[in-house]
């Protein structure tokens, strides 16, 4: 099966347990976020496919993301005072943004993954999932500093 279908079968399949419809908009929005690495927002999702769908608001395309993300496809991103940015890859990683381009990039550690919740946070609180952001300057900005 192609990643394509692949991606439409998980979507049909998360639309059904949650009982939400299989439209095509809700499909075009899926694919254009599974086709990005780069943690885009609701407008650049907005942009990519208001060609195919020019009746569609930016609106429905931010509430479906979120919905999206509320029953599991997909996870929020979110910066300072940005936008939220949205991260369709559910594997265990963690980011590193870049503080001048916002750059969000993926970061694969097990250090990070081992990191043990300290006692007084965990009788505090119920944690649900960790995740280690790091923030500096990336290498392509870098370069032109």
């Amino acid at each position: 099966m192609n990643t394509q279908r692949a991606a439409v079968e998980i979507l049909r399949e998360k639309c059904v347990e949650h009982g939400l419809k299989l439209t095509p908009q809700r499909i075009a929005i899926y694919e254009a976020i599974c086709h990005t690495t780069d943690h885009p927002s609701a407008d650049k999702i907005f942009k990519k496919i208001k060609g195919k769908f020019p009746s569609m608001s930016f609106d429905t395309v931010n509430r479906t993301l979120l919905t999206f993300s509320a029953i599991g496809l997909l996870k929020v991103v979110e910066g300072h005072g940005d936008p939220k940015r949205f991260d369709p890859n559910l594997k265990q990683h963690h980011h590193f943004r870049c503080i001048r381009c916002n750059t969000i990039i993926d970061v694969y550690s097990r250090y990070y993954d081992s990191v043990k919740i300290p006692q007084d946070i965990q009788s505090r609180f119920t944690v649900l999932g960790k995740r280690v952001v790091l923030e500096g300057i990336c290498k392509q900005c870098r370069k032109k500093s």
